[in-house]
């Protein structure tokens, strides 16, 4: 970072792109488990950075809507080479990915293996999946009462009042909520934090970018009723309200797109168990989703869609990222919202996913068998998608 004129160098941008791809082909394990391969390659390996930017890196991406480990990611690209550092990091992480989902999903569109056994097995692996995220984010997000309480108050809402605000309404009760619980927590911080060569300017024009996008899509969507623009506004919004991580844009994009019409829940929950076989961030999905929508032309703008939010937030708060951290009010905001996402994951865990998935007793004693596979065992997910999809062949044959 003290050798600006290396940003610019065709090296060092190579590198970053090669080795992000790296990444991108070799990162199984989710959002949490991409930090850890992060922590590795930049940190310890090539030592990119210290340390302590890494975890102020991290710290402000979990503090941010969006696909968390994307984010950590365009965020050290930005630190290694700027604005087009961060835009390579992101390719090289998530193209790999991409490629493959939009490829599945021709498959199942165009050769109708939705009508086969091995598609209810992805979709049993989607409710070992995300009951396995949520056991890990209650751990860390829910830990006290109130926390708890603000958990089960999400869950009720989103289950018993299903609109498409929902999420959106419960995410902004839970911070308010978080606000006035934990405003007047103390920060124990004596770092000196990160430096990120962006300048204040640059965050102010991306800040803005983000709401207006926000703001402005869907009166433009409900003026001109063009269907790519709607479809690119569901991405985006998606994209824009989604705290924790990949699991939870779940609800977002089932809701989204179930309901209007534009796939069915079958062909969304066999993408969802896909997704968990191919490793980088699990906001590919929207590649899946547009493929099955529109080939894939819909599989690259929904993938643009969903991920801008990621790249407008994250340029626009590492200028000011430093104040922010410090700032009890918003962290306690954040502790609420964390908590309510967390209700969020419980009631799609439900529906559609359990729901939807789990039809018999034989179903239920194979998803227990593919828990243990992952949380006892700790087997890679890989292998519980491989196992999934041939057991779920094997049940479709009794």
């Amino acid at each position: 970072m003290n050798q600006p004129r290396q940003n610019f160098s065709i090296n060092v941008l190579l590198e970053i792109l090669l080795v992000s791809t790296k990444l991108g082909l070799t990162s199984f394990g989710g959002p949490i488990a991409h930090l850890g391969y992060f922590h590795e390659e930049y940190v310890r390996r090539r030592k990119w950075m210290d340390e302590k930017s890494y975890s102020d890196l991290v710290a402000l991406c979990q503090f941010l809507p969006g696909p968390a480990s994307s984010q950590v990611g365009i965020g050290i690209g930005v630190m290694r080479a700027g604005v087009i550092g961060g835009i390579l990091a992101f390719i090289g992480f998530t193209l790999p990915s991409v490629l493959a989902l939009i490829i599945f999903a021709l498959l199942l569109h165009n050769l109708g293996f939705q009508d086969f056994g091995w598609i209810h097995g992805l979709k049993i692996v989607a409710v070992v999946v995300v009951a396995h995220a949520i056991l890990g984010m209650a751990k860390n997000l829910t830990p006290d009462l109130q926390r708890k309480t603000i958990a089960l108050g999400a869950l009720v809402l989103t289950l018993l009042w299903q609109t498409a605000f929902t999420q959106i309404a419960v995410i902004l009760i839970a911070g308010v909520v978080g606000y006035l619980l934990y405003r007047q927590q103390t920060i124990d911080d004596q770092s000196t934090g990160a430096h990120f060569p962006i300048s204040r300017r640059f965050g102010y024009i991306c800040l803005a970018l983000f709401f207006g996008l926000l703001i402005f899509l869907p009166i433009v969507t409900e003026a001109t009723a063009w269907n790519w623009l709607a479809m690119f506004d569901s991405f985006y919004r998606s994209g824009s309200l989604v705290f924790g991580g990949g699991h939870v844009v779940l609800p977002l994009l089932e809701r989204e797109f179930v309901p209007t019409g534009w796939l069915t829940e079958e062909q969304f929950l066999a993408g969802y168990g896909a997704t968990q076989a191919v490793p980088g961030p699990l906001f590919t999905f929207a590649a899946y989703i547009g493929a099955v929508i529109w080939g894939w032309q819909g599989g690259l703008l929904a993938t643009f869609a969903i991920f801008l939010p990621a790249f407008l937030l994250i340029l626009g708060t590492l200028p000011f990222w430093e104040n922010l951290r410090r700032n009890t009010k918003v962290k306690g905001a954040l502790m609420g919202v964390n908590a309510g996402v967390v209700g969020i994951l419980i009631a799609a865990l439900y529906h559609p996913i359990w729901t939807s998935s789990i039809l018999s007793t034989v179903d239920f004693v194979f998803a227990a068998f593919l828990f243990s596979m992952l949380v006892f065992w700790k087997l890679p997910p890989w292998v519980i998608v491989l196992t999934g999809a041939i057991g779920g062949f094997l049940l479709s044959l009794i």
